[in-house]
């Protein structure tokens, strides 16, 4: 026990300088005083960190005493992620979010995206076609808690009422917050379960896009269709854009499940799964917006040409936001 007492004191005598002058560094960078250093002080951090490093491994490999191996860890830790790391604050990460990992990866999806909207799309069609023709169907293809008296039965004075009346502003706001949590969990699910081959988030799509045409041909049938569309897509521009892409970041997942190419497969669903998850953390943004749309803008704003003016103002300018060209900035 003496002998290994006295290699740890000897090991530490020969090593420590280079330890303190490190850690000495470091608390100055970790200050936010980086600019405080100087050239020579910057090159000599690496070199020092390389030194810690080795002391470390030389440590563990000889079974020196714990404390001694718990702060070469931790001074090895803090140096990797100075010399490594990605060294800025939470408003650059936020910047770089907005300006570039965003937009970017909406981009890379956009195979995925046109296949998701192709099926809500068709699904919509096919959901307006039958009910259409047969109003029982409304009743097979809504969900219980999005009707609450919006069904064939109703008359077309009380499907009105619920779009312009100021009476009806309770229970349009439950159904407002019903539809909204509705739909973001669709979202969410539809990305979260992309990996079981695609074939969950193509449903959830499906779904959606039956709903959604169906309530459309119920209005219709009244004589309402030019209405409920502004009702809708007030918010529903960024909300069901936002479960397009959701289910187009479900859809990256299970493909390169599926087919992994070159690449191992868990190596390649890794790197789908960044770049789905980049998108995804976009969608949580849309959604947000959206329920405030749907909570505030769609109970304030009455008059139909305004709801489709804020809906179009809104669909355009996320697709400029992630399709446009933009100029090459330094990105910090």
């Amino acid at each position: 026990m003496k002998t290994l007492e006295l290699k740890s004191h000897r090991f530490r005598a020969e090593r420590e300088a280079d330890w303190r002058r490190l850690e000495s560094l470091l608390r100055t960078a970790e200050g936010g005083r980086v600019d405080r250093l100087t050239d020579e002080e910057l090159l000599e951090l690496p070199v020092l960190y390389r030194a810690v490093m080795s002391s470390l491994s030389v440590a563990r490999a000889t079974s020196l005493d714990a404390s001694l191996i718990a702060y070469l860890e931790s001074l090895a830790t803090r140096g990797y992620f100075f010399v490594y790391g990605t060294r800025t604050n939470l408003a650059e990460r936020l910047l770089r979010f907005f300006r570039h990992d965003w937009p970017v990866a909406i981009r890379a999806l956009w195979r995925e995206t046109a296949a998701s909207a192709a099926i809500f799309l068709l699904a919509s069609l096919v959901g307006y076609i039958l009910v259409s023709r047969d109003a029982d169907w409304y009743g097979a293809i809504m969900p219980g808690g999005l009707t609450q008296g919006r069904d064939p039965t109703a008359t077309t004075a009380f499907l009105k009422s619920i779009l312009y009346d100021d009476h009806e502003r309770k229970g349009l706001s439950a159904f407002a917050t019903f539809l909204f949590t509705h739909n973001a969990q669709v979202a969410i699910f539809a990305f979260a379960l992309g990996f079981a081959f695609c074939l969950p988030t193509a449903f959830l799509l499906a779904e959606t896009g039956l709903t959604f045409g169906a309530l459309i041909a119920l209005y219709a049938s009244r004589g309402l269709g030019f209405q409920i569309g502004g009702w809708l897509m007030i918010h529903g521009a960024t909300e069901l854009f936002a479960t397009i892409i959701a289910g187009a970041a479900g859809f990256k997942i299970g493909w390169t499940v599926i087919f992994p190419g070159a690449r191992p497969r868990l190596e390649a669903a890794a790197a789908a799964a960044r770049t789905a998850g980049a998108a995804m953390a976009g969608v949580v943004i849309m959604l947000v917006f959206a329920g405030v749309l749907e909570g505030v803008g769609r109970q304030v704003i009455k008059l139909d040409w305004a709801r489709y003016a804020v809906a179009g103002t809104t669909l355009t300018l996320w697709l400029a936001y992630f399709y446009l060209p933009r100029p090459r900035r330094n990105l910090p």
